[in-house]
């Protein structure tokens, strides 16, 4: 099976002669520099994308990752300032563990109590928003706050790339051994695909569901420390509405929203698409105001797209099951 379908084919083409038209208008757009520089601010985004995209294939979402990376960032900054000499790996072990933890209440609460997925991760999103807060006290901790090699780990060059960039490179290619090669990969699949056929085929959707959550905030958490640590900044309101791109990302991948389809390859280009859109569209003298309705169109775009082609292949969209008792409801 080929690495790019014919959906990660069109996206990577509209990438490539988005930078095209924008190198017309600024040569230094399309060189090797400027495109590396582009990947690393766009790492994040594919890092969270990821996460969300295991998520989604389940037929959920989760409008919590921002609010995660905050609290989870917001703690990280503080712990460091407060221990400059505790060591940063420690750090990171912290915030992959407080994140998988944010992100095992939200596929708790809809695995066993099978609430939906929005309506949770949007109460969530404001628990963990107000805990940042109230941990913070609404103080920011600044750059003099946290140690050179808090802030130093992200920065650092390796091969002529920075840590950030590498940390996302490593998240892809371990997303294509567990989508493409993993028990839980397949799971995932099944669970959006066909609910009712994978609770036969012996697959527990409610604890695949949870798992997919439990990923997508682990992820989150490694990016509360990524990102305080790359701007050298925390405070309460940081990657507030990033949910929405890293849905975006997904969308215009094509990971379907009523789950079962989708691709690595097509979260990380739609993640590095919007990355390319949002630093090409400043070059060719376009408005904030025009950017984020640009930025609207591509999405409802890619929704429409995705909705057509779902047709095309004749899918149906099975009613969902019972994933306590494990069978249909």
């Amino acid at each position: 099976m080929s690495v790019l379908k014919a959906r990660e084919t069109l996206l990577l083409a509209a990438a490539v002669l988005l930078v095209l038209f924008v190198s017309s208008r600024s040569a230094d757009f399309a060189t090797a520099r400027n495109l590396a520089t582009i990947f690393t601010d766009t790492s994040i985004l594919v890092i969270l994308a990821l996460g969300q995209a295991a998520v989604i294939m389940t037929r959920s979402i989760d409008l919590s990752v921002a609010a995660n990376l905050a609290f989870t960032g917001m703690a990280a900054a503080m712990i460091n300032a407060a221990m400059p000499g505790l060591p940063i790996p420690l750090i990171v072990l912290f915030c992959l563990g407080m994140g998988l933890c944010l992100g095992a209440i939200n596929g708790l609460l809809v695995w066993k109590l099978s609430l939906p997925p929005i309506v949770v991760t949007l109460g969530t999103l404001t628990i963990y928003r107000g805990l940042a807060f109230v941990l913070s006290g609404g103080a920011w901790v600044n750059t003099f706050q946290m140690s050179e090699s808090f802030l130093a780990l992200p920065r650092a060059q390796v091969l002529g790339l920075p840590v950030l960039a590498w940390i996302a490179i490593l998240a892809i290619a371990g997303a294509f051994v567990t989508f493409g090669w993993t028990r839980f990969g397949r799971a995932l699949y099944a669970t959006g695909g066909n609910p009712v056929a994978a609770v036969y085929a012996g697959i527990d959707a409610g604890r695949t569901t949870f798992l997919a959550f439990c990923l997508s905030g682990a992820l989150a958490g490694l990016c509360g420390y990524l990102w305080v640590s790359r701007f050298a900044v925390a405070y309460v309101d940081v990657a507030s509405g990033f949910e929405l791109d890293v849905i975006a990302a997904c969308v215009i991948g094509g990971i379907s929203i009523a789950g079962g389809i989708g691709s690595v390859a097509g979260a990380v280009l739609g993640a590095l698409f919007l990355g390319i859109l949002k630093n090409a569209l400043p070059v060719v003298g376009v408005s904030p105001f025009w950017q984020m309705a640009i930025s609207g169109a591509i999405i409802v775009a890619a929704v429409t797209l995705n909705t057509r082609a779902e047709k095309t292949r004749g899918r149906v969209i099975l009613r969902r099951i019972d994933a306590n008792a494990g069978a249909p409801a």
